[in-house]
């Protein structure tokens, strides 16, 4: 699987907010000098996670942006979901080679996989909270590798039965 930037400096903005105090909020150019990408960049990432609920914004002097909810009730599938430019539905429609349809579109023994990972990469990540990227790496590494043995066995016991 593959991150794009767009969700990797999505998360990275996020996880920025996170950390904040409860009072406390970032401004569009706290947040792109933070992250070390242009104001323009902050602000289209700023925008499309704000359309979609997981921040919100407070004009004025004071102003700035907030989560919208709290770190642990946001899980990552939904933030990819929202900052992944890749469809899933369409992937016949986007390696076609020389053709205007991929020639497996009817009947295509490929589809499946994809499918089956992304499902398994969304599965993965629905377990995964905002909450839990906060923090020294060591300790999030360690959350990380106990969500994968958990995913691991009950893969096991799916493909077991």
């Amino acid at each position: 699987m593959k991150i794009s930037a767009q969700e990797e400096y999505g998360l990275r903005c996020l996880v920025q907010l996170a950390t904040l105090a409860e009072e406390e909020s970032l401004t569009l150019p706290q947040i792109a000098e933070r992250e070390g990408v242009s104001q323009a960049n902050a602000g289209k990432l700023m925008w499309l996670l704000s359309k979609a609920g997981f921040v919100q914004s407070t004009r004025g002097t004071k102003g700035g942006y907030t989560l919208a909810r709290p770190a642990n009730k946001i899980c990552l599938n939904e933030v990819i979901k929202i900052l992944d430019a890749d469809e899933i539905n369409t992937h016949c429609e986007s390696y076609t080679g020389v053709l205007e349809v991929c020639v497996h579109k009817g009947d295509c023994g490929i589809r499946p996989v994809i499918v089956g990972l992304h499902e398994i990469v969304n599965e993965a990540l629905s377990n995964i909270t905002l909450a839990q990227l906060v923090g020294e790496e060591r300790k999030v590494t360690q959350t990380f590798q106990q969500i994968q043995r958990l995913e691991k066995r009950v893969a096991g016991e799916i493909l077991g039965s």
